[in-house]
């Protein structure tokens, strides 16, 4: 395999004019250097379009869309990836950062191991303050591991381009709307492969800490429905598929409760 494939960023952006340059400078600061960025703004209402434009006119290998109406997330990454040129597909979300490490070690991995379709790492939670915040994956999730949730980070993540246009991309069916990439690792390991989690905080994701926001809960609805036909699919025991039941109990909590338990989970 060629040491040094091209690697396409799919970048969805949309009314990140103040948090763009940054996200592109980490990009742009990787020390593996054989990448392309693809930004497709999704009908930003502020100056976020511009500015990508702006960026794209100092580096060649950054390109820019924008899609005629708002598409919304999954729809606008399955634009990207069809102007994607890489061997692998890697994601960036418009406001977050990552270690400038990140794609030299997650295309090592995908050189080296023939096993693996995708491979992301473990996440910081930031904001204006610092991070607050860590989110933990397993190194080698299973079938049983999607149970208890998302076993990879999506922002974070490289692919094998090829799997991922076999998959066919991402969903735009309503019935995994806001889990789309939930929806696709399933999928994955429905499809015989597996995925492996660098144990290094290579992504941070900008949140606000004190703005801990709860599912509509339609969503978790729609996410109770997909995690009861994954634990079928994937024939897993009644310990596992009680957990289906998960977002829909959280859902009912009382705030408070809500916030001690979100604070908890994420806590460095």
């Amino acid at each position: 395999m060629n040491e040094t494939p091209l690697v396409s960023v799919l970048m969805a952006i949309y009314n990140c004019e103040d948090t763009l340059e940054e996200a592109v400078d980490c990009i742009c600061n990787q020390t593996y250097k054989n990448w392309e960025l693809i930004m497709y703004d999704d009908c930003s209402s502020d100056n976020t379009y511009e500015l990508a434009v702006k960026i794209a006119e100092k580096d060649k290998r950054i390109k820019v869309f924008r899609n005629e109406k708002n598409m919304t997330l999954a729809p606008t990454l399955n634009k990207c990836l069809k102007k994607a040129k890489g061997e692998y597909t890697a994601r960036m979300d418009g406001d977050d950062i990552c270690d400038s490490t990140r794609f030299e070690k997650e295309v090592d991995i995908l050189n080296k191991y023939s096993e693996y379709a995708i491979v992301s790492c473990c996440m910081n939670l930031y904001d204006e303050k610092g991070i607050y915040g860590r989110v933990n994956y397993k190194e080698e999730p299973q079938k049983k591991d999607f149970a208890s949730g998302s076993p990879i980070c999506h922002a974070g993540c490289m692919m094998r381009k090829s799997v991922l246009e076999e998959l066919c991309g991402y969903s735009n069916s309503p019935k995994v709307e806001r889990i789309e990439d939930y929806d696709l690792w399933i999928r994955l390991y429905e499809a015989g492969y597996k995925a492996y989690n660098i144990q290094e905080y290579l992504y941070s994701m900008r949140n606000d800490r004190n703005a801990i926001k709860r599912k509509k809960y339609k969503f978790r609805i729609t996410e109770y429905r997909l995690k009861k036909d994954m634990c079928k699919k994937f024939g897993l025991s009644a310990k596992y598929r009680i957990q289906s039941y998960k977002p829909l109990i959280l859902g009912l909590v009382p705030s408070p409760v809500y916030k001690m338990l979100q604070k908890k989970r994420y806590k460095g």
